[in-house]
């Protein structure tokens, strides 16, 4: 028979969490479709002593959903440090807490950095369990390159601190990963069009949801596609990394390197044109070696 208190429903059929090693549990929750939640998640929450969540209101729509019963307890940027020793104390007392945000990933902007800390000094175990994030979910649909990236979170809501902002990301080559909000969608758009120029960029709205839908383009182009408007819910914006820098012309560094050596040491030559140049050492000082073996 199910245990009430510690069970949960998929599909009108119930289930048993079975019980939980004493920890915090960082679990992911779905960002929009409630059907994106692992089997491991609902066990998590529905056998946890307490779910912590960033907005008990709106975690209550995915608990209820599964019929998961277990306390729940507001945790949010205003608590979180004044909760954390209470926290830390509970679990070195054998309890098995939950930690959730409203949606996606927890701590990728949103609460749970002090607390996941204080457990880390505490020495008391943390465990992750993963599933759906918003950041994740942008990246691998955007069309841009994966293989390196960033994740930048919120910029900075006033105009100036936001242009500061995007210009010492300026020379970053790495896929760029960012939150926004509807209200500054467009303002951020048309800032980073002007800082970067034509760089290939999407935005991806309402992930998972009915409305799903990604737009590719130049960040002009996306710039003027949503300028003066306000989407619904966070956007996702994913923009292309920097280009690198075209290799300098070999005989322009040579002939440099070739002057440095007429009143440097060989060392202090080879230095010089590497910094001013941006070239790999060893290749600087071979070049260096076959200079002075001419002489």
């Amino acid at each position: 028979m199910t245990d009430t208190t510690q069970g949960y429903f998929i599909a009108g059929s119930a289930f048993t969490a079975p019980p939980l090693s004493p920890g915090l549990y960082v679990v992911a929750t779905p960002i929009g479709n409630l059907r994106d939640i692992t089997i491991r998640a609902l066990e998590t929450l529905a056998a946890a002593s307490v779910i912590l969540c960033e907005d008990t209101r709106m975690s209550a729509r995915l608990l209820d959903h599964y019929g998961i019963k277990a306390r729940r307890v507001a945790l949010h940027e205003h608590n979180e440090r004044a909760k954390a020793d209470d926290i830390v104390a509970r679990v070195a007392a054998g309890q098995a807490i939950a930690l959730i945000s409203d949606a996606g990933t927890p701590l990728l902007s949103d609460p749970g950095f002090p607390l996941i800390r204080a457990m880390a000094e505490a020495n008391q175990p943390i465990f992750p369990i993963p599933g759906a994030s918003a950041l994740l979910s942008a990246l691998v649909v955007a069309g841009l390159p994966t293989d390196a990236f960033a994740f930048h979170g919120f910029l900075p809501p006033k105009a100036g601190a936001r242009a500061n902002a995007l210009k010492a990301l300026s020379d970053s080559r790495e896929t760029m990963v960012f939150y926004e909000s509807p209200r500054r969608l467009d303002d951020t758009l048309a800032a980073m069009a002007e800082l970067w120029g034509s760089r290939q960029a999407a935005v991806a709205l309402e992930l998972t949801k009915r409305f799903e839908r990604v737009h590719r383009g130049t960040l002009p182009e996306l710039a003027a596609t949503f300028a003066g408007t306000e989407t619904k819910g966070e956007a996702v914006i994913v923009v292309a990394g920097a280009d690198a820098p075209a290799a300098p012309d070999a005989a322009d560094w040579q002939a440099a390197l070739t002057a440095a050596m007429e009143d440097q040491p060989l060392r202090a030559a080879v230095d010089e044109v590497t910094k001013n140049f941006g070239l790999k050492r060893k290749e600087v000082y071979d070049a260096a070696l076959a200079i002075k073996a001419e002489k």
